[in-house]
């Protein structure tokens, strides 16, 4: 798999997976809302080469007051999507995302995969919506998560298949990720040995 780094931007092409196609769907209908937003967590692994599934696909919103995510919720109705845990727009916002919670949504009549959205609560979640990578799928547009970010905070989550998932992002840039900036996130999240013994000392 071949990428061409332009600016803030990667681009490539492959073949679309039934995933990738619902993220772009989804993606889209929060472009059309003007919902800013940003991709973290697996799906990024995925998008770039690693051979794995996943169950959701998370991402931060933008903070916004109801009358900007209503239409929003609207036009996901509208285009096929419902919400797995709230059953109107209104419990949605109040209930799910202004007390923290995330809310999930999926194919009408679906489950699996999901999207989850939550509205950022810490520093490096608001750090992430503010410093996105653009990846150019195929010619589709999508905001994903900085990539020294993801890295670090993949080792931060811990579990094997997060650690998997760092790695894989790590080997795949390494030539073009900024060591210094991986560093720093690495520190501010207190995952020095993890990276250590993931990243630093493992090759290939």
């Amino acid at each position: 798999m071949e990428f061409e780094f332009k600016g803030n931007a990667i681009v490539f092409n492959r073949e679309l997976s039934d995933l990738d196609n619902l993220v772009i769907r989804f993606v889209r209908l929060l472009e059309k809302n003007g919902v800013d937003y940003v991709i973290i967590s697996g799906y990024i692994a995925i998008l770039f080469g690693r051979s794995r599934n996943t169950e959701d696909v998370d991402m931060f919103l933008q903070e916004m007051d109801f009358e900007e995510f209503n239409p929003w919720w609207n036009s996901l109705v509208k285009n096929g999507f419902e919400c797995l845990n709230a059953f109107n727009a209104d419990e949605a916002y109040h209930e799910f995302l202004k007390r923290g919670t995330a809310l999930r949504f999926a194919e009408k009549g679906g489950v699996i995969p999901n999207f989850e959205v939550k509205f950022p609560l810490y520093p490096h979640n608001r750090y992430a919506l503010q410093h996105k990578l653009v990846v150019m799928l195929n010619g589709n547009p999508i905001n994903t998560s900085e990539l020294e970010m993801q890295i670090a905070f993949k080792l931060k989550l811990g579990s094997d298949k997060d650690f998997e998932d760092a790695r894989h992002l790590y080997n795949v840039f390494k030539e073009h990720l900024n060591h210094g900036l991986l560093a720093r996130h690495v520190n501010e999240l207190k995952v020095e040995k993890a990276a250590e013994s993931i990243l630093w000392k493992r090759k290939g």
